[in-house]
């Protein structure tokens, strides 16, 4: 079984499937194998990380463009937020809360992060339009991704609003916690990092230490569970972990990773301790090779990122969310040693 110390996770990954992955309309969903799928439609959440990851980009003003422009086509009449456009139309089949969660965060970071103009004004006037929106979410992580977006950027910045959305998931905390169990709900599932990192995130602004101490348990008792071998095992989305019961070892997907990666740094940024700097480059070296099945995830021919871990080894199809959780999580770790606040993703 590798480990982090044989790992050489800072291979010079590229952006060539990631570009290759977005057409003429945004990013696309799925590919078969290392191969664009145009049948398999956008969404709203994929486009909203590719969003993300170009305002990053030194060229990625056009890209930028292109991703905004899908997701505020994605508004409708209604005006609700469809998360999916398929073979020309828009479809709820795959709506939730959480990935319209993910849009504000996105938005949020363009509104504050961008060197572009234009798609600073864009993304903060499509932010506003929808953010009043995010007071009916009842999903943690949709709460969650809201959290994260009014914390970063003066512009968004909304104690009230965040403090009552901070409130539920503390109470969810509260009411779930037990002798051995220090979670938010009776289970844990996909992107749990985001959960903990969200109460981090909120204690910055806020200065209230109880989200602080909320934060820093769930996020020690997530990583107890996924670090429990030495190297980050997530969570298999085979029954996902029910509390008392044994944890899936598969499907292991990518975007879990990023989640652990971008909550520790978070943890590492208020608390100075080497200690979550460490788990977040484990979380890291998972795409290299650093977990369960000892496979790199990461194609150097391709520069795709494979879909997940199966008791079989990697499944070959390298699409959007996989591509992007790696590039986010590079983005992360490459310039960890420069200002707080770069935890977004």
């Amino acid at each position: 079984m590798n480990s982090y110390g044989r790992i050489k996770p800072q291979l010079m990954v590229t952006y060539q499937h990631f570009l290759k992955m977005t057409d003429d309309i945004g990013m696309l969903q799925f590919s078969r194998l290392d191969q664009p799928d145009p049948y398999s439609g956008h969404t709203l959440d994929d486009n909203a990380r590719a969003l993300i990851l170009s305002i990053f980009m030194q060229d990625g003003q056009d890209l930028a463009q292109k991703y905004l422009a899908f997701m505020d086509h994605c508004q409708q009449e209604d005006g609700s937020w469809s998360n999916l456009l398929l073979k020309g139309r828009y479809s709820s089949l795959i709506n939730s809360e959480d990935s319209i969660g993910r849009a504000l965060l996105a938005l949020s970071v363009g509104a504050s992060r961008s060197n572009w103009d234009d798609i600073k004004n864009y993304c903060r006037d499509l932010l506003q339009l929808n953010l009043p929106r995010a007071v009916t979410f009842t999903s943690p992580r949709a709460i969650a991704y809201t959290l994260l977006a009014l914390a970063i950027g003066d512009a968004v910045k909304k104690v009230h609003t965040m403090t009552g959305m901070a409130e539920y998931l503390l109470n969810l905390y509260k009411g779930k916690k037990g002798a051995g169990w220090y979670w938010f709900e009776d289970y844990m599932t996909y992107c749990n990092g985001i959960l903990p990192q969200s109460m981090i995130a909120v204690y910055e602004i806020t200065g209230d230490k109880r989200y602080l101490k909320a934060g820093l348990e769930t996020l020690n008792f997530l990583n107890d569970t996924l670090f429990r071998d030495g190297y980050l095992n997530i969570i298999g989305n085979q029954g996902w972990y029910q509390r008392g019961q044994a944890i899936p070892a598969y499907d292991q997907q990518p975007v879990d990773a990023a989640s652990v990666a971008f909550a520790c740094y978070q943890a590492y940024t208020i608390t100075a301790k080497s200690e979550y700097l460490e788990l977040a480059k484990r979380a890291y070296a998972w795409y290299f090779g650093a977990n369960i099945c000892g496979l790199s995830l990461y194609n150097q021919n391709t520069g795709g990122c494979y879909d997940a871990l199966t008791p079989s080894g990697v499944n070959l199809n390298q699409g959007a969310e996989a591509i992007l959780s790696l590039l986010l999580t590079d983005r992360l770790i490459s310039t960890s040693v420069n200002a707080a606040g770069s935890a977004i993703g």
